[in-house]
């Protein structure tokens, strides 16, 4: 009987070659994805209210903001300039009905975005705190990346005046609410003063914008920034 020809694997010499798929960068097998610290998140959420896109990259880039509340968008704008994050938002939302569902599923979005893109926290700041003017009114954040959802919100809003535009004044909580829960985040706003409520609302969200940014910088050869080891 005829002898059977060695598979190529039992030839002498030869390599039996991994699917494309399980070979690593230079044909050995992979261990699994490469570790990556992109600082990025993406969500997409769709609801029978609002259907949501968030797109956020911590690193200065450009806001691409489109939610049908001009005033929000132009907050937003604040969040990405002063934030010194990329952020694309695409928002639909039952408009018709009242601006709430629409702000507040952006928050979710951009703070389950922001969860993403810290990741577990390794060599970042954690804490962050800003004092931010726009004329006669001044507002203070601090931001503590801890994993535990709190928010503070000190603001005695100017009376009389409900409305800038489109914008109920009061879905501002409401943001920074839905941002907290989902980013697992603590946050802290205090307003000092303030006569002009644009000028109020603007720089609460710059005085947030600014403790972000500080509590997610680098720090050189920093670890987790806690003593458990974990956030």
């Amino acid at each position: 009987m005829k002898a059977k020809a060695p598979r190529p694997s039992e030839r002498r010499g030869s390599r039996m070659r991994l699917p494309r798929r399980e070979r690593g960068a230079r044909g050995g097998p992979s261990l699994g994805p490469p570790i990556q610290n992109t600082r990025r998140g993406q969500v997409a959420r769709r609801t029978k209210e609002t259907d949501v896109e968030v797109d956020l990259r911590l690193e200065p880039g450009e806001a691409r903001i489109a939610t049908g509340i001009p005033f929000f968008d132009h907050m937003l704008e604040q969040i990405s300039r002063h934030g010194g994050m990329a952020l694309t938002v695409r928002a639909k939302g039952d408009l018709q009905v009242d601006a709430h569902h629409t702000v507040e599923d952006v928050g979710i979005g951009i703070g389950e975005a922001l969860k993403q893109a810290v990741a577990d926290k390794v060599g970042l700041a954690r804490y962050g705190h800003a004092v931010v003017p726009l004329d006669e009114a001044l507002v203070e954040a601090v931001v503590d990346l801890s994993g535990r959802p709190h928010l503070t919100f000190n603001a005695k809003l100017p009376s009389g005046k409900k409305f800038i535009g489109a914008y109920d004044v009061d879905l501002t909580q409401d943001f920074l609410q839905a941002l907290v829960n989902h980013a697992r985040i603590c946050l802290h706003v205090n307003v000092r003063y303030g006569r002009n409520l644009h000028h109020v609302v603007e720089a609460i969200f710059k005085a947030t914008a600014r403790a972000l940014r500080a509590a997610t910088a680098r720090e050189a050869g920093a670890g987790v920034p806690s003593t458990k080891g974990l956030l």
